[in-house]
C-alpha cells in the first residue's frame, strides 16, 4: 500500500540520504518526492513510499525520526503520484472543458493539491452556495463565509464559529482561493490535517489566478 508521509527535516546534506536509507531498512520503496517548502535551515518534504504487504504504517513514522532534525508531520494513505506536472494537465482540463470546466477542477483537484475534497462556491446574495462539488465534500453545508468575498487564497481557521460542526469534528483543515472575477471561490478541505503551508497557500493562488483566467467570459453555471 502507498503512503504520504510528510516530513520535516534540516536543510543540509545527508539529510535525504540518511531518511531514504532508515525507510529502505523497513523494505519502504520510495517512488516519489515533492519539497514542498524551504526555510532557515529546514525542508518540509512530502514522500510517497510503498510498504510491502503486512507492514504496518507506524513503522514509516519510527524509521523516519530516527533520523537527526528529522520530524514526521503526517501520515496517510495515498492514491496518487505527486507530480507537479499534474497542475498544467489541470489548468489545460478546465481550459478545454467547456461547461463541465469547474466539475473537472473539483474532481481532480483532490488529487493533484493533495486534499480530501475541493468543491466550488459562490455567494451570490446573502446565502452560500455550492456549485460543483468533488467526490468525498461535506453533506452538511456551507451556511457563512465571512471571508467572502476573497482577494487572494487563504488558509482558514478551521476551528472558526462559522466552520460547521460537523467538519470541525472531522478536524478538517481549509484553504479558499478566488477563481478570477467570476465571483466563485475554490474551497479545499483536509480531513486531519496536514495543515496547509504558506508554500502550498502561494501555490494555490498562482493556479487558481490561471484557472480564472482561462474560463469562459462570465464564468461558468451551476449544473441544472
Amino acid at each position: 500500500m502507498s503512503y504520504l508521509l510528510r516530513v520535516l527535516l534540516q536543510d543540509r546534506p545527508g539529510s535525504l540520504g540518511m531518511l531514504a536509507m532508515q525507510l529502505g531498512e523497513i523494505g519502504a520503496d520510495i517512488r516519489s518526492l515533492e519539497v514542498i517548502e524551504r526555510g532557515d535551515g529546514f525542508a518540509v518534504d512530502d514522500i510517497v513510499v510503498d510498504l510491502p504487504p503486512g507492514a504496518l504504517p507506524d513503522t514509516l513514522i519510527t524509521a523516519a525520526e530516527t533520523v537527526t532534525g528529522v520530524r514526521v508531520d503526517s501520515l496517510r494513505p495515498h492514491t496518487g503520484v505527486l507530480d507537479t506536472h499534474q497542475e498544467l494537465e489541470l489548468i489545460d482540463l478546465v481550459a478545454t472543458g467547456g461547461k463541465r470546466g469547474l466539475q473537472l477542477l473539483v474532481d481532480y483537484a483532490p488529487r493533484v493539491l493533495h486534499v480530501s475534497w475541493a468543491s466550488v462556491i459562490a455567494r451570490p446574495g446573502s446565502d452560500v452556495v455550492r456549485l460543483y462539488g468533488s467526490s468525498g465534500s461535506p453533506e452538511t453545508p456551507l451556511t457563512a463565509a465571512p471571508w467572502l468575498p476573497l482577494e487572494r487564497a487563504l488558509r482558514l481557521d478551521g476551528d472558526a464559529d462559522w466552520v460547521p460542526e460537523a467538519w470541525r469534528d472531522m478536524d478538517t483543515r481549509l484553504a479558499v482561493a478566488p477563481l478570477g472575477s467570476h465571483g466563485q471561490t475554490l474551497l479545499l478541505g483536509r480531513i486531519g490535517g496536514p495543515d496547509f503551508r504558506p508554500s502550498e497557500i502561494a501555490r494555490l493562488g498562482y493556479l487558481t489566478g490561471i484557472i480564472g483566467s482561462v474560463l469562459p467570459r462570465g464564468g461558468t453555471t451551476a449544473p441544472s
